[in-house]
C-alpha cells in the first residue's frame, strides 16, 4: 500500500470529494485526520466508513477561516499519529449570483473559505513539515473554475484562481525543503454542493433543473458528470512518490471540460 502509516489531513473530509479522498487514503493504509466544520454526523459517518476499511482516523472540527483552528488541526494530527506527511486542503464553499448582484457578504464568504482557508491551512502544515525535516506533500483543491470563466460564479472563480496563484508561489518557496505543492482542478462533480448549485442556477436563469443538468452533460466531452472518486484518484497520485518530480502544477480532472490549459 502506497500510504501505509502515513498521516494525512483532509479538510472538508466529511462529505463529497473530501470523503472520497479520506476513503481512498484509508484503503491504502494511511492514518486520516478528517477536518469538518458544521456536520458532525457526516464526519462520524465518514469515520465509520474508514473503520470498515480497517483504517485509523481522527475527527476534528475546524473553521479554516480561523488561523488558530488550522494550527490546532495540525497539532491534533501530530499528537494522535506522531507526525504529518500529507495535507489535502479541500474545504470549500459556493454561492451563485449574477456578478452585478453579488453582495459583499457573498464575495467575502467565498474568498474567506476557499482562498484564505487554503492560506491558513498551508501555513500551519508547512511549518510542521519543515520542522520534521523530511519533506511532504500538499494538495490543494482548486477547480476548473480556477482556470476559466464560470457564469454565476465570478466570486467563486476568483477564489479558486487565488488558490492556484498561491499554491504555485508556495511551491517555489518550499521546494528546497522537499515539500511538493500541487493543485487538483475538478469539473462538474456530483456532490451535495452541485445539487444546491443546480437549484440556484435554474432559478437564476429561469430554467428547469433538468435543463441545467442537460447542459452540464453536454458540456463534458466524456459525456458524464464527475464522481468524487475521479478527483480522489488524482489527489492520491499527486500525494504519492509517483509524482515526486511534480510541484507547482494545477492538474485538471474534468472529463475534458477544459482542454486549453
Amino acid at each position: 500500500m502506497r500510504f501505509e502509516n502515513k498521516t494525512v489531513i483532509i479538510t472538508g473530509g466529511d462529505k463529497g470529494i473530501g470523503r472520497a479522498v479520506v476513503l481512498a487514503f484509508a484503503k491504502e493504509g494511511a492514518n486520516t485526520v478528517i477536518g469538518y466544520n458544521r456536520d458532525l454526523d457526516s464526519a462520524k459517518k465518514t469515520g465509520r466508513m474508514v473503520e470498515n476499511e480497517g483504517g485509523n482516523f481522527e475527527i476534528f472540527k475546524v473553521d479554516v477561516r480561523i488561523k488558530e483552528e488550522c494550527e490546532k488541526l495540525v497539532e491534533t494530527a501530530v499528537k494522535r499519529f506522531g507526525r504529518l506527511d500529507i495535507a489535502v486542503n479541500n474545504a470549500g464553499v459556493s454561492t451563485m449570483n449574477w456578478a452585478v448582484d453579488l453582495t459583499e457578504e457573498e464575495w467575502d464568504f467565498n474568498m474567506d473559505v476557499n482562498a484564505k482557508g487554503v492560506f491558513f491551512s498551508c501555513q500551519s502544515e508547512v511549518k510542521q513539515l519543515i520542522k520534521q525535516g523530511n519533506g511532504g506533500k500538499i494538495v490543494n483543491i482548486s477547480s476548473i473554475a480556477g482556470k476559466r470563466q464560470a457564469m454565476l460564479l465570478s466570486h467563486y472563480a476568483a477564489s479558486k484562481f487565488a488558490v492556484l496563484g498561491f499554491s504555485k508561489s508556495l511551491a517555489l518557496e518550499v521546494a528546497s525543503h522537499g515539500i511538493n505543492v500541487n493543485c487538483v482542478c475538478p469539473g462538474l462533480v456530483r456532490t451535495s454542493m452541485q445539487e444546491r448549485e443546480i437549484e440556484w442556477e435554474a432559478k437564476l436563469r429561469g430554467m428547469s433543473k433538468e435543463e441545467v443538468i442537460d447542459e452540464y452533460h453536454n458540456a463534458v466531452p466524456l459525456g458524464r458528470l464527475e464522481e468524487p472518486e475521479d478527483a480522489a484518484k488524482l489527489v492520491l497520485f499527486l500525494a504519492s512518490e509517483d509524482a515526486a518530480y511534480m510541484t507547482g502544477q494545477a492538474v485538471n480532472v474534468a472529463g475534458g471540460l477544459e482542454m486549453a490549459v
